[in-house]
């Protein structure tokens, strides 16, 4: 099978095209036949780091859609032939999703509904879960994402022409929530607009602090904050008593400073969100509700979903990393052969 793997850290040069054997599923693991790879800031990222402890290689990316053709002991042998969206396939594992068939733990592939396609399974891994842990993180709230759930809360999502902030416009929309997200041009405003949100400031051209509060005059419940240090006196200025800013990315020398007092008179939370090592239950919370999504049609891609798809072959694995790592906008998919 045709497989990308690196076996150093560096630039989008380190990704190599080989041959490698079709793996056999272990216990309790799956064979996964990849259609879609999908790939995200954090491959790119992570391929820059050294190998985890004990790989000389490994394949890229998290994020994966295709067929599982084969099972191990301990999986019902039902699931062959299941269309299946793939999560957290690389973490501290050699087979990520960059190849023709890839093996993943029986849990971290989800059935996908026969009128969802791969790319659509590509794209949700990362950056919906991402998004529903930023959203059920406020205090009180009901922890599940699902209609209704989000009644009567205002999310504000900073960049929400991104993957993350795309799939928290949309998850929100779907629990009732109002949405309104910050963009930097006019291009990226049209995108937030197709994803559902409700109100879209342009933060370049537009006071985004007077902007917001016109539309929540009360404040935000939940930020999901892409850029916590750029943003900190942004989020103070219209966050609601009891807010919750929960951020899940940042420059490499972003710091965080936040006003104490400011902080604590509106009994705000700063909430750091690293899908990686969110709690088990809340986790498979996310599986579940965003499965629900999925199959409910509440969660979509493309540009009429405010997601433009951006497509390379497998054997241009660099280029679609360096063209992520370059600001592109939108889903960066591989198409395996």
């Amino acid at each position: 099978m045709k497989s990308v793997i690196r076996t150093a850290a560096g630039g989008p040069e380190v990704l190599r095209l080989v041959e490698r054997a079709v793996p056999e599923p272990g216990p309790g693991e799956v064979r996964v036949r990849v259609h879609v790879s999908g790939v995200n800031p954090t491959d790119w990222r992570s391929r820059r780091r050294a190998l985890p402890p004990g790989m000389s290689e490994q394949v890229p990316h998290q994020d994966g859609a295709g067929v599982i053709d084969a099972v191990g002991p301990q999986v019902d042998p039902a699931r062959i032939g299941q269309r299946v969206w793939i999560w957290e396939a690389a973490w501290e594992r050699p087979w990520g999703t960059a190849q023709q068939y890839t093996l993943v733990p029986d849990q971290h592939a989800v059935a996908l509904p026969d009128h969802a396609p791969f790319e659509l399974g590509a794209s949700l891994g990362i950056p919906a879960l991402t998004a529903h842990r930023a959203l059920t993180v406020h205090d009180g709230g009901p922890g599940r994402i699902a209609p209704g759930s989000l009644s009567g809360v205002t999310v504000l999502v900073a960049g929400g022409a991104g993957a993350v902030g795309n799939a928290a416009v949309q998850l929100a929309c779907w629990a009732g929530a109002r949405v309104v997200t910050t963009v930097s041009s006019a291009a990226k405003a049209t995108l937030a607009r197709a994803a559902g949100a409700h109100r879209v400031v342009d933060y370049r051209t537009q006071d985004a602090a007077a902007e917001i509060l016109d539309f929540a005059p009360e404040g935000v419940d939940i930020v999901v904050e892409v850029a916590p240090g750029t943003n900190t006196a942004l989020d103070l200025a219209v966050a609601a008593q009891g807010a919750v800013v929960a951020y899940y990315s940042g420059g490499e020398e972003e710091q965080l400073s936040v006003p104490v007092l400011a902080s604590l008179s509106a009994n705000l939370r700063w909430q750091s969100v690293f899908v990686y090592t969110v709690p088990p239950a809340a986790k498979q919370q996310a599986l579940t509700d965003v499965a629900a999504a999925v199959d409910a049609g509440a969660l979509r891609v493309g540009e009429e979903a405010g997601l433009p798809l951006h497509r390379f072959p497998l054997e241009r694995a660099a280029d679609a990393h360096a063209a992520l790592e370059h600001g592109l906008v939108g889903k960066v998919l591989l198409d395996i052969p």
